[in-house]
């Protein structure tokens, strides 16, 4: 398969709040920008409306129903069926990088998981990563790191 997921959950799953991130990570953001640099990324709309410029380097992909209210340079995603069927077989490696409902459509489609484990939680998260059937997966630490008084760990999943 070509979909890889990347995201940065907290011990409950949390993902998001109000529109933005629950954990402010520099390291995980290096990570992240390491990880996807030079691969096409996919989101929902409020993903990429909570990003503050259009990401160098990675070709944009946003699920959306209004691809009007998108700049040109940006790639409108208006049937998603569609779009994972295109790209399934594809051999170009797309990174899906949120929100909490296009992960959980993606799911299924993936072989990967690229997952920060921040060993923290957020009582006032709205968005949340989809509970994962651990005996699906393997799972390997392929790094650690501390920010911002926060503990966590990068996890490569692969599914079995």
């Amino acid at each position: 398969m070509s979909f890889s997921l990347i995201a940065a959950i907290g011990k409950n799953n949390e993902l998001g709040k109000r529109g933005g991130l629950c954990f402010n990570i520099p390291g995980d953001l290096k990570f992240f920008k390491e990880t996807t640099m030079g691969y096409p990324i996919f989101m929902g709309f409020n993903t990429w409306k909570s990003l503050p410029k259009k990401l160098p380097g990675r070709e944009h992909f946003v699920l959306t129903y209004e691809p009007k209210d998108l700049p040109e340079d940006i790639n409108a995603v208006t049937d998603f069926k569609k779009f994972v069927e295109e790209n399934l077989n594809s051999k170009q490696k797309i990174f899906v990088i949120g929100g909490g409902s296009v992960y959980q459509q993606m799911l299924p489609f993936c072989d990967e998981l690229f997952l920060t484990e921040v060993q923290a939680s957020d009582s006032e998260a709205d968005t949340f990563f989809p509970v994962l059937d651990k005996s699906e997966w393997d799972r390997k630490i392929i790094g650690k790191g501390q920010d911002n008084g926060l503990d966590y760990v990068h996890v490569l999943y692969t599914r079995k």
